[in-house]
Formats: structure tokens, C-alpha cells, sequence
């Protein structure tokens, strides 16, 4: 199978709600890189919402299947955070975090109820998120000539690649995004042209 550079995201933060007597579950969904923004998200909801319960998540990273972290945050092992994280794989949904915060009502729920619960305030927030569909890519940095602009920019045109930064004097640089897919291909067309390094940038 070749590789598929493509994965399926959210396009911006939705929210869900749901209830179950007197408890309220509020969804929060996010588009994340990586596990810093995750991060940031959870910490600002807990600020958000200091006086809830519990602030149960799941997020996502990545095509593997195994790149992922769940909390229950003192929910019944398994009632929180895994219906969560289902929910994004039955959407098949990547680089994304639900956290899903609970105000308790008063009446305990079970763990069917719960479990339940936060899988339902999660679709609510994924079935009003608008999904997207992004590439994989890696960023290159091109060091050059000015004489072997035409050279570059003619690579950089053909094959589509979106601009990061750029600075032309008489040593010129560009950062470029490389879809995963077509590194090789870009690395190849690159040695062609005298004088060009491409570089992974960091």
C-alpha cells in the first residue's frame, strides 16, 4: 500500500452539550498539532471552568493508531476518556482533542450512563465541527544563489509548494512545506539544480 500523505481533521473549535439528570456534559473540540496545544486547551478549559466535576479528555495525533491520550480525570476507569477517543476513530478523525466537562447533577449515572454520556456530548461537538481533510508534510529549508532563482521557483511552482518564508538577497533562503508523498521526488528534482541545498528544518 503506498503511503497516504492525507488525514482527516476538524477545521475549527465546535462544542456539544448533553444532559442526564442534572448533569451536564459540555464538549470541547479542538484541531491540535501536537501535544503542547493539547495541552494549552485542557488548561484553559480548567480555567474556563473551575467548577466542574471532572475534565475528561481524549485527543488524537497522527495516522497511527496508537498515538493518543485519554484521561478519565476521576470518572469509573473506561467511562470518560475511551468513549472519547472512539468517537474519533468511528469518525476516523485525527489531531484533534474532545475534552468533555462535567458539572455533576446530583445523581450517579452508572457506568452505562456514562459511558453513554461523554460519547454523546463528543458526536454533538464532531457533528457540528466541520471536517477537513490536510497532508502530512515536512518543511525544507532552501539555501541558494540569486542566479538559480528561476531554477527554484520554478520547482517550488510545479509542484505546488506552499510558501513558509523566503528571503532574497545575494544568498537567498526558503522554507517550503514538502507533502510527505512527494519528498523524494522534490529531493531529486532539488540535486538538479547547482548550488541548491534542501535541508529538513527543525
Amino acid at each position: 500500500m503506498l503511503f497516504d500523505d492525507t488525514y482527516r481533521t476538524i477545521a475549527n473549535p465546535a462544542e456539544g452539550f448533553f444532559k442526564d439528570k442534572g448533569s451536564k456534559f459540555l464538549a470541547y473540540a479542538y484541531p491540535v498539532e501536537n501535544d503542547e496545544q493539547a495541552k494549552a486547551n485542557l488548561n484553559e478549559l480548567r480555567e474556563l471552568h473551575p467548577k466542574a466535576v471532572h475534565h475528561c479528555y481524549a485527543y488524537r495525533l497522527g495516522a497511527d493508531r496508537m498515538s493518543y491520550r485519554m484521561s478519565d480525570d476521576g470518572e469509573p476507569s473506561g467511562t470518560a476518556g475511551r468513549p472519547i477517543l472512539n468517537a474519533l476513530y468511528s469518525r476516523n478523525i485525527t489531531n484533534v482533542i474532545v475534552v468533555v466537562v462535567r458539572y455533576f447533577g446530583g445523581t450517579l449515572l452508572g457506568v452505562p450512563g456514562l459511558i453513554n454520556a461523554y460519547k454523546t456530548a463528543t458526536e454533538e461537538a464532531l457533528n457540528v465541527a466541520e471536517i477537513i481533510t490536510r497532508h502530512y508534510f515536512s518543511v525544507y529549508r532552501l539555501s541558494f544563489q540569486y542566479p538559480q532563482m528561476n531554477d527554484v521557483m520554478r520547482i517550488v511552482k510545479e509542484m505546488e509548494l506552499p510558501v513558509r518564508t523566503q528571503e532574497f538577497e545575494m544568498q537567498c533562503t526558503m522554507e517550503v512545506k514538502v507533502r510527505s508523498t512527494l519528498v523524494e521526488r522534490f529531493m531529486t528534482r532539488s540535486e538538479k539544480v547547482e548550488g541548491l541545498s534542501a535541508e529538513l528544518a527543525d
